[in-house]
């Protein structure tokens, strides 16, 4: 008898531990997915401003066409990312189209000085920390998920159950390199 309610026990145990395995792993699933959103939000956000720095510029720069396709083509591209990798490969291309857009701008005084335009590169730069900001927390997210799903024993459970691993969204490759400074 003694021998059933030891086995009884163990079943119980193994079950409980199964079960907040388990758990963890969707409770750090759903924070990845909430942190992805976050991310979204902000590219969103982002991306609805570009438009109107666009137009901002248009009005002082007309002959800069080519700048402007590339700015919407960039911007197009970016918002048409699915996975992580796909955001950051477009993000960076997105970001150095407004690198040349912005230097468009430096031959405009007048357009530097325009408060709307003022108030567009003000706002992108917030979106800019923002984005920054919602990689970090995605990829900590990221990084505790996919150390749970991978240590031993919830390993075990993780893979029966089909979880799999999140992709890091990570910088693109030029702001990782460092930067050359000349005098």
């Amino acid at each position: 008898m003694i021998a059933i309610y030891i086995i009884i026990g163990a079943v119980v145990l193994i079950a409980l531990w199964l079960i907040a395995v388990f758990n963890g792993l969707i409770k750090l699933r759903n924070r990845v997915d909430e942190a992805w959103s976050d991310i979204e939000v902000q590219l969103k956000r982002r991306y609805d401003l570009i438009p109107n720095l666009v137009n901002a510029v248009k009005g002082y720069a007309k002959h800069e066409k080519g700048v402007f396709e590339n700015v919407t083509e960039a911007r197009s591209g970016a918002m048409q990312a699915k996975t992580p990798a796909q955001h950051a490969k477009a993000e960076n291309f997105l970001t150095e189209t407004l690198k040349s857009l912005f230097a468009v701008s430096e031959n405009y005084p007048d357009l530097k000085a325009s408060d709307n335009f003022l108030h567009l590169q003000k706002e992108l730069v917030d979106a800019e920390d923002k984005i920054q900001a919602a990689r970090r927390f995605y990829n900590g997210n990221v990084r505790d998920f996919n150390t749970k799903k991978q240590v031993f024993p919830s390993n075990l459970v993780a893979g029966s159950l089909g979880f799999k691993d999140y992709e890091f969204f990570d910088a693109p490759e030029e702001a990782k390199a460092t930067p050359e400074v000349k005098f």
